[in-house]
């Protein structure tokens, strides 16, 4: 794949959040009086925005969803951020693009304050020439204002030599929308054919694939 620039999804792609995620959507739900005891369930928070998350699965408002993730917020940005893994093989394949000379960057649905601490705490940090991620005000949550965010700082004016990385038919989807070309990986919570669905333009089914192909 003759790409310069890498642009990696986080969730799923190369960390595993269900935990502290999945825990923290919970915690909110229970502010409704909704009780979810099978945390697999919410396993379809992991990648999307959040706030039409709680809207389309739980039946809340707006209003009531924006309430909703300041509690989700309460309960993650202090034990459920931490609550996550590196997925195996990721900081070799990482370290692997690096010496090729790629330049990596993060661009996540994830508000960017968390996604830094969740990079610095894990030691993956040092191998993104930016990270990006949505505000904690609920502006830049769709995956192509924060895929646009990323182009803007890495100061990229030909997309083809883009390739964004993602788990999620929101990445393909938003790749789509930016003109750029995206591989999707299941790795993460996809359903199986969602990313074709979707339209990425590459799809892999495990980490060593997804190096492979990048290498």
């Amino acid at each position: 794949m003759p790409y310069t620039y890498l642009l990696f999804d986080l969730d799923g792609t190369l960390t595993d959040p269900k935990e502290g995620i999945t825990k923290s959507v919970q915690h909110a739900l229970k502010a409704f009086g909704i009780e979810e005891p099978d945390l697999d369930k919410l396993t379809v928070f992991i990648g999307p925005p959040l706030v039409p998350s709680f809207m389309e699965f739980y039946g809340l408002d707006h209003e009531q969803a924006l309430e909703a993730v300041k509690v989700y917020r309460e309960r993650f940005s202090t034990v459920g951020l931490y609550e996550n893994r590196v997925l195996e093989g990721i900081p070799e394949m990482l370290a692997r693009m690096k010496a090729k000379g790629k330049v990596l960057a993060v661009a996540s649905s994830k508000p960017e304050v968390f996604v830094l601490k969740i990079l610095e705490h894990f030691g993956l940090r040092d191998y993104f020439d930016e990270v990006v991620g949505a505000l904690l005000d609920e502006t830049r949550t769709a995956k192509k204002d924060v895929i646009e965010e990323a182009l803007r700082r890495l100061h990229i004016e030909d997309r083809s030599e883009v390739l964004m990385i993602g788990d999620r038919k929101h990445d393909a989807e938003g790749a789509r929308l930016c003109g750029l070309d995206s591989l999707g990986v299941y790795t993460g919570f996809a359903e199986e054919g969602e990313l074709e669905e979707a339209g990425a333009t590459f799809v892999c089914h495990s980490i060593e694939e997804m190096a492979e192909r990048l290498i």
